[in-house]
């Protein structure tokens, strides 16, 4: 039996590419670290190949050498740039209309209405998805889910491989940790934590390479505004303020609360990321768009198009981020 209305296949697919671009930023303003690696540039869309290649320096050059007049300079050849190498992870959303309610919100006006409210939560659904990943360690839904700060940013970063690269043989592809327990002796608190952040920051930092963002759940937020409590306060910078993002100073990077009502943040939890070695890596063909045509079931009379993305988290510098945990 055909569908009550072809044409809302139509609508629905435009309705979801003429949204697309605007998708993409809410999803990005949904969440602070992809915020911050959109205003920095770092959200960097790829165009094929079966993996995300992210290019990286793992080594200095050898040849680098002080001399004195005629001696021989060193040339020999030097590797010192690789690729560390990430899934293509895929997320979907189906928008769904029936032919009931096709007649039932008859008129062109009234069915465009009925879409964009099925979109909105779409939107967030994507939103959402997209948001807890970025905190996860990429094992969720059977490993499916994309590749997260539990993964990139481990409180174990001597175990286990991350874009391709064994942790446990590679020094380099190691982040800097701060467990409580271990190097305060005791757990997390508003008399300690800001000595934690200290001693990480300072293991973080290469010179004028820092940490520039600071993602702390509830309780670690807490705990270090307790802990200015008799110094000046000041609020953080603009670029996440001003779209809302609760945010106050540690050093020169932002502290952002990322708990609150349904927050991703782990518990007891700060990540300190150095956003110039993170990026987020849609696809240039699948990010929040309509996938293909519409799909019809053979014993229904209902109508469904897809919101799809694909891409991945990647990382070029794993030492240059921290974690600090109880």
């Amino acid at each position: 039996m055909p569908f009550a209305n072809a044409d809302i296949s139509d609508i629905i697919a435009t309705t979801i590419q003429s949204r697309s671009g605007v998708i993409a930023d809410n999803v990005t303003h949904n969440n602070a670290l992809l915020t911050r690696l959109r205003q920095r540039g770092k959200t960097k869309p790829f165009s094929g190949g079966n993996v995300i290649l992210q290019e990286l320096s793992f080594s200095s050059n050898t040849n680098a050498m002080y001399y004195s007049g005629y001696e021989v300079l060193r040339i020999d050849p030097q590797d010192v740039i690789s690729a560390s190498q990430w899934d293509i992870k895929q997320a979907a959303c189906a928008v769904t209309v029936s032919g009931l309610e096709t007649i039932q919100n008859a008129g062109k006006e009234q069915i465009i209405d009925l879409i964009d409210a099925r979109m909105e939560v779409a939107e967030s659904s994507m939103q959402n998805l997209i948001s807890t990943g970025v905190y996860s360690d990429g094992t969720g839904s059977g490993g499916k889910q994309i590749t997260g700060l539990q993964s990139i940013v481990s409180n174990a970063p001597t175990t286990g491989t991350v874009g391709g690269i064994n942790r446990a043989n590679y020094a380099f592809w190691r982040n800097q940790t701060y467990d409580f327990s271990v190097d305060a002796g005791a757990s997390a608190s508003a008399t300690n934590i800001y000595r934690g952040f200290n001693l990480l920051w300072a293991r973080c930092t290469r010179g004028s390479d820092t940490p520039d963002l600071i993602l702390v759940d509830n309780t670690f937020w807490e705990f270090y505004l307790a802990s200015l409590q008799n110094v000046a306060r000041f609020a953080g910078d603009s670029e996440l303020a001003d779209i809302g993002f609760t945010t106050i100073k540690f050093m020169m990077a932002d502290v952002v609360l990322d708990g609150g009502i349904g927050g991703d943040a782990p518990a007891n939890t700060a990540y300190f990321v150095n956003s110039d070695y993170l990026f987020f890596r849609p696809h240039r063909e699948r990010n929040f768009v309509a996938l293909g045509d519409e799909r019809m079931s053979t014993n229904q009379d209902a109508v469904v198009r897809l919101m799809g993305f694909a891409g991945n988290m990647t990382c070029s510098g794993a030492r240059f981020q921290g974690t600090a945990f109880e």
